[in-house]
């Protein structure tokens, strides 16, 4: 933790908000001197205040603590490499198409890594005029269910939420070749060629 890198991107992002020293410490109920030294790399953040310091800023507190933002690389528009991420505790989604530090719940995710789909999560897939028709006889119980369906083509990505005690079935526009990514509640992110 190098107080020096920390006070300059406080100072950053800072005026990248285009507040004063003042606004910043009045928001925290500290004075503007202890922003100033801060700032100045003379010292750092108490850990109780990182909190609303990053909520101020807009950044993680892992960030403020490295003392710099980590920016991607400009990614093209190539749905092909989209990451999944899910939740395991609240199951929210979460897809990327480049990478990201990605948190929910409180926990850092880690992009789902897609299996080719086996004989026991494998979908059917029927064309139905311009259209897709899937279907699973994959359970649907809370304990272990199919929660997502993304088909995933060059430049498009549909997205279907599914939820326990629902029928998997739903229709997709086809739109040329791609993948169906589909995440299985118990056993993780499977893939079909469609």
């Amino acid at each position: 933790m190098n107080c020096n890198d920390i006070g300059k991107l406080i100072c950053q992002l800072r005026k990248e908000k285009d507040m004063t020293q003042k606004q910043i410490a009045d928001l925290m109920n500290i004075s503007d001197k202890t922003v100033s030294k801060w700032e100045r790399g003379l010292g750092c953040p108490d850990v109780s205040l990182l909190p609303e310091l990053s909520q101020i800023l807009g950044v993680n507190i892992e960030e403020i603590l490295s003392g710099k933002l980590a920016i991607n690389e400009t990614v093209g528009g190539n749905m092909k490499k989209l990451n999944l991420f899910v939740c395991p505790q609240c199951n929210n989604l979460i897809t990327t198409t480049g990478d990201a530090n990605i948190s929910c719940c409180g926990k850092r995710l880690e992009a789902l890594a897609a299996a080719k789909a086996n004989e026991n999560h494998l979908l059917n897939i029927e064309p139905v005029e311009d259209e897709l028709y899937v279907s699973s006889s994959h359970e649907m119980k809370k304990e272990h269910y199919i929660s997502f369906v993304a088909y995933v083509t060059g430049d498009k990505v549909f997205i279907v939420k599914q939820y326990p005690e629902w029928n998997m079935q739903f229709r997709f526009y086809k739109v040329g070749h791609g993948k169906l990514y589909f995440h299985c509640s118990n056993h993780g992110l499977f893939y079909q060629l469609i």
